[in-house]
């Protein structure tokens, strides 16, 4: 069954290569980009199922040497290497089979919130913040921040950014629910170690074609800045503020100059927050998903732990060794391994049956 699936991917994949021959398409910008699409999706596919033919056709040619007596040693070694690489490839096709996020390729809208631990939460909040602001610049990703809320000593008590880049849902949608922090605070005189707690929210951006709000239901005010940013600032009143009417939500953006753009990110900041709870009232599972992601922000309901005393991070959906990382490596944008060791526990969890919820 999955052989024959992947002759039909291979068929598909020719026919693509084809039409990307045709000079034709290139007038066609839309249909361009969805056969690049598609290729990129179907090719490692493609190129596993031909490493996986081959290391069949070993295997057999392996075992009529074990007939000969002269070849037996020899062909003992190769089926055993041609049954390795075959097992190999047949693993990675599995994988590579399993149903894909829809949202991978997304855009993000990230949001953090300080927890238990006053100040202290507030500081980590914005230690979180400029990792992933790090993370973002190893990526290629676009990091703004749309909104937040600082506090006298620099720590964050919530804020808004937009992560923009090829995959960056899929690199970052693991980071939702609560991090928990044990570390002497710089507010703790006594030099004793305290837990705080900081939330972090995941959502993609939703298209406008995905979701569609009547202007009818906004109400839209504009202020002048607060904080810095000059004389500019105090004389034009280009923050926005967008209140949707029929659920109250809330979205108020003053990083631009600019009204104009102000208005856009905020809509889409309101846009994805209404996708994000439509897609929770259709279905239960997804609705518990995101009140694990906000949670309470208090120190039990954890996904993961920062240890300063030990420099290392645990994250607690992983088993084993593979759930420790060094601690200054990650705070400093290195998340790849943990990331990594995060989709590959998702998948794991796929291919068992289960339906891959870390």
């Amino acid at each position: 069954m999955m052989e024959q699936k992947l002759e039909g991917i291979v068929l598909r994949l020719q026919e693509i290569e084809r039409q990307l021959s045709d000079p034709a398409v290139y007038g066609d910008r839309e249909q361009l980009t969805k056969l690049h699409r598609e290729q990129k999706e179907l090719t490692p596919l493609a190129e596993a199922f031909g490493l996986w033919r081959r290391a069949k056709e070993d295997e057999a040619a392996a075992r009529e040497m074990l007939s000969d007596p002269e070849l037996r040693e020899l062909g003992q070694e190769e089926l055993e290497r041609a049954g390795a690489e075959a097992q190999a490839q047949e693993e990675t096709l599995r994988r590579l089979l399993l149903p894909r996020d829809p949202n991978d390729e997304k855009n993000v809208i990230l949001e953090l919130r300080s927890g238990t631990g006053g100040e202290e939460a507030a500081l980590f909040a914005a230690d979180l913040l400029r990792m992933y602001t790090m993370y973002a610049e190893r990526k290629g990703f676009s990091l703004t921040i749309v909104s937040q809320n600082v506090t006298e000593l620099g720590g964050i008590k919530e804020a808004v950014a937009t992560v923009e880049g090829e995959g960056a849902w899929s690199r970052l949608k693991f980071e939702a629910g609560t991090h928990r922090v044990q570390r002497v605070p710089e507010t703790e005189s006594s030099g004793r170690i305290q837990t705080s707690a900081a939330t972090v929210a995941v959502m993609p951006e939703a298209e406008e074609v995905e979701f569609t709000i009547d202007p009818r239901d906004l109400q839209i005010d504009t202020y002048r800045s607060s904080g810095a940013g000059g004389q500019h600032v105090n004389k034009t009143e280009s923050a926005i503020r967008i209140t949707h009417l029929p659920t109250g939500t809330v979205v108020e953006c003053q990083d631009e100059r600019s009204q104009y753009k102000n208005k856009d990110r905020a809509m889409k900041i309101l846009r994805s927050r209404l996708y994000e709870a439509e897609r929770e009232k259709q279905t239960a599972e997804r609705s518990a998903v995101r009140k694990s992601q906000v949670g309470t922000g208090d120190r039990s309901g954890k996904i993961r732990t920062y240890n300063f005393p030990q420099n290392r991070l645990t994250d607690h959906r992983l088993s084993g060794e593979e759930k420790n990382f060094n601690l200054s490596a990650v705070l400093g944008g290195d998340l790849d391994a943990l990331v990594d060791a995060l989709l590959m526990a998702q998948q794991s969890a796929l291919l068992r049956g289960e339906n891959g919820e870390l």
